[in-house]
């Protein structure tokens, strides 16, 4: 009988395991039933949500220069996020649970790749997936601080795949004027209401050297943290500013 694998053995394989968890039928048929809500849900709200963008230039500059972006945001933007980004090709790494499973239906209905992988549960993995999906030509995706938080603190995983694959990361805050903010969810989640105002706000990129250190990644991911406090500060707060406080912002952001 082979040997049960010893606990630092088990949280490597778990790392490494990316395959989606096993449903019973019921939940096979729930799963479907609620990534079709999801979708339609985006899909008739998304068309009547009107888009501000500061700091579009930066991913233009990535892209004009023959790379990705390694694109992150906090869990909280993720309904803004996926339906901005939809059907620009880009594949984004979802939790292999369940909600994980409901949320890559969805995505793909929307035009997105998938792949499977946490911090918890197939991280190793499911970087390595986007790691080839970049070299193939796409750009990734992943929360900073999901699939089960703590809430703004953001993981070691975008530094990580910056690293491996030379393409920088871009991070960006979605703030939806009029929105319901479901409180009781870790992430705070927030769903727009309809014919909602939202900005984006999209940041300078972050270039993780290849040949970094530990301590270099773990400069790379303080830097990330406050950049990505950067632009949620400014996104949440755009809409209580003075007119003359946002086109100081506008043409800062749009330089």
């Amino acid at each position: 009988m082979a040997e049960a694998a010893k606990p630092d053995e088990q949280h490597r394989i778990s790392h490494y395991d990316t395959g989606p968890r096993p449903l019973s039928f019921g939940r096979r048929v729930r799963l479907r039933l609620l990534a079709a809500l999801g979708l339609a849900v985006a899909r008739t709200l998304g068309p009547t949500l009107r888009f501000e963008v500061l700091g579009w230039q930066h991913i233009e500059r990535v892209h004009g220069s023959g790379r990705r972006c390694v694109y992150t945001f906090w869990h909280r933007t993720i309904f803004l996020a996926m339906w901005w980004w939809r059907n620009r090709g880009v594949v984004a790494m979802t939790s292999a649970n369940f909600d994980g499973q409901v949320l890559s239906r969805a995505l793909e209905g929307l035009g997105y790749g998938t792949t499977h992988g946490s911090s918890s549960r197939g991280g190793l993995r499911g970087l390595a997936k986007l790691a080839r999906e970049i070299e193939r030509g796409h750009d990734a995706a992943f929360s900073a601080d999901g699939p089960r938080g703590p809430r703004y603190v953001t993981k070691s995983g975008p530094a990580q795949l910056a690293r491996r694959t030379g393409c920088p990361i871009v991070c960006f805050h979605l703030r939806a004027q009029s929105a319901h903010t479901f409180e009781k969810s870790w992430d705070h989640f927030q769903l727009p209401h309809p014919f909602s105002r939202v900005v984006l706000v999209v940041a300078p990129p972050i270039e993780v050297p290849p040949d970094a250190d530990r301590e270099a990644v773990d400069r790379k991911q303080a830097e990330l943290q406050a950049m990505l406090e950067r632009v949620r500060d400014l996104a949440e707060t755009w809409f209580t500013l003075p007119r003359a406080e946002q086109d100081r912002q506008r043409a800062l952001w749009n330089a």
